[in-house]
């Protein structure tokens, strides 16, 4: 077989323009430091390099879903923090306005400073959240949640609570109806209170129902009066919220207590009032607990007879600021009895104890949801690290792989030029000059 002349120089250009190419495309590769820069490059590892760049997407607007949330959440702590200490100088108020020796001036000065803490604890539960909403608005307001109005505060917002929408659910907002509306009332097991001659609209017939803060009667709104159930005045006991003696005899029904006699010969008759029957009856001494049914209950004071005091099951529906409300009506109140001062007050201090309580419950809900988004943040952390690394490994070129692959192309585009350069004198003129 007879190669021309005209042949290898034809091998030789084509051998130097696939040299010169790969030269070319490994030089490319050292300046960018990437192994694949487009898919026909390397199908497999461009594929991976897709997927890992899918996640990391995912992954930065998890981070910034979480970081919204966080600045809601840490707001919102902080607001049910300021709520926590003013409703604790509120309860000490109330613990001052207890004192026998003060006046009606001097309650009305507490009075007051209660309204003063109540409009700040308002301000609260109407924060912004900074980016348009506000933090207490459950699933959204576009004006403040809470509303100051002629029959108290009213919560105007939507319950429920503002999620990020993604896989995660970051919390947004707090449902503020549960935060500042739904504490439960009395001890959290059961309630008492003086009891109210009601007539019913129906039949006509007088009961004794359970006094709520801003109960009213059921014909015309009016306050319902707190009486004694033979004389029509005010009662001359009070009883105090009660304890759990065990969980597992309670019923939740509605009690009434009746003190009859005059001391030292007084009895007393609880009745189950769902029932309609005594559960305990017996001799009655003023400071002497009650127990039935789970329940542990004390009079005090000067009980006459025909005081009736009323007990019902627990409801998660104690408004803080209709308490505060209360409070305040009481203390501007002149020519309370001795017993009603410490009724009232006792009853005022039970319902801010137990409203923060449920804010403090809030609190921790919202603390615990901050631990989860550090959890979360850490976790999206090395699932971001990891699939940078993915990317990597599939489409950045091994810096020392490539400049030896680099070098040897050099090597083999240097010595197919050579080649080329012998090929160009293997001519008949040349060896015939």
């Amino acid at each position: 077989m007879r190669l021309s002349t005209a042949n290898l120089y034809d091998t030789s250009i084509a051998n130097l323009q696939r040299r010169q190419n790969a030269l070319q495309q490994q030089q490319e590769q050292l300046t960018s430091g990437k192994r694949v820069a487009q898919a026909s490059d390397d199908p497999t590892g461009a594929a991976r390099a897709e997927r890992a760049l899918a996640t990391i997407g995912r992954v930065d607007a998890n981070q910034r879903a979480l970081e919204a949330s966080r600045n809601s959440m840490t707001l919102a702590e902080s607001a049910l923090g300021d709520a926590g200490e003013l409703l604790q100088q509120a309860r000490e108020t109330l613990v001052a306005a207890g004192n026998g020796s003060y006046s009606d001036a001097e309650r009305k000065g507490l009075a007051n400073k209660l309204q003063g803490l109540r409009d700040q604890l308002l301000a609260i539960a109407n924060r912004a959240d900074g980016a348009g909403g506000y933090l207490f608005s459950g699933q959204g307001s576009s004006s403040p949640p809470f509303l100051d109005q002629a029959g108290g505060v009213a919560y105007v917002g939507v319950g429920g609570q503002i999620q990020t929408g993604n896989m995660e659910n970051f919390q947004l907002t707090v449902d503020g109806r549960s935060a500042w509306e739904q504490a439960a009332s009395g001890n959290g097991s059961f309630e008492t209170a003086p009891s109210a001659i009601v007539t019913d609209p129906v039949t006509g017939a007088p009961s004794v129902q359970l006094i709520d803060p801003g109960a009213t009667a059921a014909n015309g709104g009016v306050p319902v009066p707190l009486v004694n159930a033979n004389t029509g005045q005010a009662a001359s006991g009070w009883i105090d919220s009660g304890r759990v003696t065990d969980p597992s005899l309670l019923t939740g029904h509605n009690y009434r207590l009746d003190v009859t006699g005059t001391a030292p010969s007084q009895t007393y008759t609880l009745t189950d009032q769902d029932l309609g029957s005594i559960v305990s009856a017996g001799a009655f001494k003023v400071g002497e607990a009650i127990v039935a049914d789970g329940m542990a209950l004390t009079v005090t004071g000067k009980p006459a007879d025909g005081d009736a005091f009323a007990v019902a099951g627990s409801q998660r529906s104690l408004k803080l600021f209709d308490a505060l409300d209360k409070a305040i009506v009481d203390l501007n109140t002149p020519l309370r009895t001795p017993t009603q001062v410490s009724q009232g007050n006792a009853s005022a201090v039970r319902d801010i104890d137990a409203a923060m309580g449920n804010l403090q419950s809030v609190r921790t809900q919202v603390g615990e949801q901050l631990n989860n988004l550090d959890g979360t943040e850490t976790r999206l952390a090395a699932l971001k690290q990891y699939s940078t690394e993915e990317r990597s490994a599939a489409e950045d070129l091994d810096m020392v792989q490539g400049i030896s692959d680099f070098q040897n192309q050099q090597t083999g585009y240097d010595t197919a030029l050579k080649t080329y350069a012998m090929v160009q004198k293997m001519s008949l003129f040349q060896y015939l000059t």
